[in-house]
């Protein structure tokens, strides 16, 4: 088994505990089922899981984030677009708003509107100026939209904070 290999295992192994010891708490099912997809690639568990944290709470931000990543991954971006809009709505100041933001414009891009995803991928940048979601979302919305100069100067960034990415 190599060592990526372990490390996905045992991550599926540490997120089905959580939700085993956690079946009631809607952050430790949002998380274990980012985790489930995000690492293990496990999108339905994953969809389960985020799914069944947002029927017990509504309310909680991280849980539409996270849904709203699962749905970018499932190529679903008209709901990540509206999962990412909520986690906004409640979470105005939250941290990870640059991250989601990057979420929301590679729905975007997805959803074939690139100068959407390029505006919100900017936007990103703004406030995280090294964060590798904003930077390829932008590289290739710049890129589809004709400003490959842009594009160009989004990859050298990339490339300069983080030369083994490529």
């Amino acid at each position: 088994m190599t060592e990526r290999q372990s490390e996905v295992s045992e991550t599926a192994r540490l997120a089905r505990q959580a939700v085993q010891l956690g079946k009631d708490d809607a952050l430790v099912l949002s998380m274990a089922g980012h985790a489930l997809a995000y690492v293990v690639h496990d999108f339905n568990a994953g969809l389960l899981f985020i799914d069944h944290a947002l029927a017990l709470n509504p309310n909680l931000a991280r849980a539409w984030g996270a849904s709203g990543w699962l749905r970018v991954w499932m190529g679903d971006p008209d709901t990540a677009i509206r999962h990412f809009a909520q986690f906004k709505r409640l979470s105005p100041l939250d941290i990870t708003m640059p991250r989601n933001v990057s979420g929301s414009a590679f729905a975007h891009f997805l959803a074939g509107r690139y100068d959407e995803a390029c505006s919100l991928a900017e936007q990103a940048l703004q406030v995280s100026p090294n964060l590798h979601p904003a930077l390829r979302v932008a590289a290739a919305a710049n890129a589809r939209t004709g400003r490959i100069e842009r594009a160009r100067d989004v990859m050298s960034r990339l490339r300069h904070i983080d030369p083994g990415s490529m």
